[in-house]
């Protein structure tokens, strides 16, 4: 049975995406090993049909973190079999690339975002400039690589002369019969971190003049400058923190909302070109969203009408478009209908078909 190593830099709890790819390629007939790190905080782990494992770091944030962790994963994976390694993004893709260099394995790479387009690298010229470094010393000598969405494909293909193939991020496709929840005032969902960019700060404001509630899954850098804006706002009724959902829970948490949010500001092509899962998991649970009006987005909402576009992050704007999806029972009712459609298309046991195509291809 041939081996493979997928490494990321999380705690693994929390990684819908990684559980998804791990347990697909695990049963097709790989001996998988999903890799991250370990924290204060870590769960133990849920049973999977791949085989999990978590690194001590004593850092935990920052650039002595991404030394200390990609020094272990490093060793890690020079003292482990394996026939090939997969790197979860630029941050774990320098041990990758050298440990199959020296074993003379397989390295693939997996961008699951532009990493050197994200905010907190945009915002750092001297950090950015590593990263670039990086990305331009490893991936032009890689030759199996996939994205999250086509518009990154181009790009990389693009950037690096290395051509990726695209293997989107989308959920299980729900066998079971779904039952909404009645909620009044409306329930509106925000899951993922709570991290910059995200255009959480302008939807809390927002909040003061929508008559909805706002549910916020998950934490970041952001939890507690977000915590102080609603208490500040005296808002606290209205938007309810939920801390870390596992993913078990945020299925049946999302299934209870109203309207999905995926708001970005354009700070960076990675946020410009992104697909994030949680998209479609507003989709799979009928939920109608608002979506920035970003190329992969309108992409969606003009095959499928599932969601509506915002331009900007404006008060007035989120206010307006909010106000339609609460109001407006009509077309609040339609892109119901149309996520229903568009559900049995973007499932997880359609695009696996090309995951597994892909590792059976390459091993």
């Amino acid at each position: 049975m041939k081996k493979i190593i997928f490494t990321v830099t999380n705690d693994l709890t929390y990684d819908q995406r990684m559980q998804r790819i791990c347990t697909s390629v695990s049963q097709a007939g790989f001996d998988v090993v999903l890799v991250g790190r370990r924290l204060k905080t870590s769960l133990s782990f849920k049973q999977f049909s791949f085989k999990q494992k978590r690194l001590n770091c004593w850092f935990t944030k920052g650039k002595f973190f991404y030394i200390e962790y990609n020094i272990r994963l490093f060793f890690y994976l020079l003292f482990t079999k394996f026939d090939a390694v997969c790197s979860i993004d630029l941050d774990t893709i320098l041990p990758g690339f050298y440990s199959s260099k020296l074993k003379r394995k397989t390295c693939i790479y997996d961008a699951h975002e532009y990493f050197t387009e994200v905010p907190e690298v945009v915002e750092r010229p001297s950090i950015k400039r590593i990263w670039e470094a990086v990305a331009r010393h490893t991936i032009p000598r890689l030759t199996h690589c996939y994205t999250v969405c086509e518009s990154l494909a181009d790009l990389f293909a693009e950037n690096y002369g290395t051509e990726f193939g695209v293997i989107r991020n989308v959920p299980f496709q729900l066998t079971a019969p779904l039952v909404k929840a009645t909620n009044d005032p409306k329930v509106i969902l925000y899951q993922g971190a709570l991290n910059d960019g995200r255009g959480l700060e302008e939807m809390i404001t927002a909040m003061a003049q929508l008559n909805a509630e706002f549910w916020i899954a998950g934490e970041g850098d952001l939890s507690k400058e977000l915590r102080n804006l609603v208490a500040s706002l005296d808002l606290n009724d209205k938007v309810k923190f939920l801390g870390f959902v596992t993913p078990d829970k945020l299925k049946e948490l999302t299934f209870k909302a109203d309207i999905g949010i995926n708001l970005l500001k354009n700070k960076g092509l990675s946020y410009y070109y992104s697909l994030a899962n949680k998209a479609f998991d507003y989709i799979q649970a009928e939920l109608p969203a608002v979506n920035m009006d970003f190329p992969e987005y309108k992409r969606i909402e003009a095959q499928y009408k599932v969601c509506l576009l915002v331009n900007d992050l404006e008060t007035s704007t989120l206010v307006h478009t909010f106000n339609q999806l609460i109001n407006n029972q009509q077309l609040y009712n339609e892109l119901v209908e149309n996520c229903k459609l568009a559900k049995e298309v973007f499932t997880w046991e359609e695009e696996e078909k090309k995951l597994i195509q892909f590792y059976n291809q390459l091993i």
